[in-house]
């Protein structure tokens, strides 16, 4: 396992983080608590030293479950979770009011909660799950950031960019209070590269890359046939023709199976891995052989420059969140 500095926070974390969610025991169908633990330790063994979690996560179980493997390990984890929006509306929209959103009491109340939840006393990096830089000037969410971090409950604080909108977060860095940015960026969504990215090095700001596998379709196993279980939200997410469309998209990726990549999800992680801008990337990990399978890219390095210059012709600007 390799590590970076993540921005101004000076942390060292692992290439490769521990993407929560799936941990979850919902929308995600199908995780155990005893699987996710194993898969936590696993992650551990092998140098991983950051995981990003939420409280909309389970409703904070995927918290808990974070919780109870710190517990049980000694080593220095780096932990970041996430305030859930107060009108359960991902992401904010245009029009939305910090009020709705964010009131300060929330702010407060909900890192209250996510402590707990991980049974820690502070928090390494606090993140806001959604946001509008309409609401950048506003002094309320600026003093609950400066109160939890003047009571020793948070170390640092960021934001989990809008998906899609990579460049609605930069107001708020102007403040000075957010120290990382979590964005969407993998193969098909290249766009913070262009101004994002550029930014952040120059103000010192941490970058976590999420999504990387773009919820699994640059695994190259979602075909027209794939099916999820009963209540699993990526029934919606691949919803209609998208699995067609994913599929076509992704075979077209195969010339990056050459020179010892073995596995297209590896080509996703390393083209992530490509940019200094980006400090760590989190995958969601849900069993040991997923631990196992990410882990490991991080000793490859990044993707050759010929593949990487090949890959600007195969962005795909799409949103199936809508």
């Amino acid at each position: 396992m390799k590590y970076r500095r993540l921005g101004r926070t000076g942390y060292t974390v692992s290439e490769i983080g521990f993407g929560a969610w799936g941990i979850g025991a919902s929308m995600w169908i199908g995780a155990k608590d005893d699987v996710s633990l194993r898969a936590l330790h696993r992650a551990a063994d092998l140098g991983l030293n950051f995981i990003d979690s939420a409280l909309a996560y389970g409703n904070g179980h995927s918290e808990q479950v974070v919780g109870r493997f710190l517990k049980e390990r000694s080593e220095r984890f780096y932990v970041a979770t996430k305030i859930p929006p107060k009108n359960l509306e991902w992401p904010a929209s245009a029009d939305s009011r910090l009020e709705q959103v964010f009131p300060s009491p929330y702010i407060i109340s909900c890192t209250e909660t996510s402590l707990k939840n991980l049974g820690v006393e502070c928090i390494d990096l606090q993140q806001f799950h959604v946001w509008n830089d309409r609401w950048a000037g506003r002094s309320e969410w600026r003093q609950s950031v400066e109160k939890l971090k003047r009571e020793g409950k948070v170390r640092h604080f960021g934001i989990s960019i809008n998906d899609y909108q990579p460049e609605n977060g930069i107001a708020a860095a102007e403040t000075g209070l957010i120290d990382c940015f979590q964005v969407i960026y993998n193969i098909f969504e290249q766009v913070p590269e262009q101004k994002l990215f550029p930014y952040c090095r120059a103000k010192d700001i941490g970058i976590i890359a999420r999504v990387p596998l773009d919820e699994g379709a640059l695994t190259g196993s979602i075909t027209p046939d794939t099916t999820f279980p009963d209540g699993d939200w990526r029934n919606a997410y691949f919803a209609g023709e998208r699995k067609r469309e994913v599929m076509e998209h992704v075979e077209r990726l195969r010339f990056l199976l050459h020179g010892g990549v073995q596995t297209l999800a590896e080509a996703a992680l390393r083209f992530c891995l490509s940019t200094s801008a980006v400090s760590t990337v989190i995958a969601g990990m849900r069993t040991v052989e997923h631990v196992e399978e990410n882990c490991r890219v991080s000793d490859r390095g990044p993707l050759p420059a010929e593949d990487l210059l090949a890959l600007r012709s195969h962005a795909w600007p799409h949103n199936y969140y809508d």
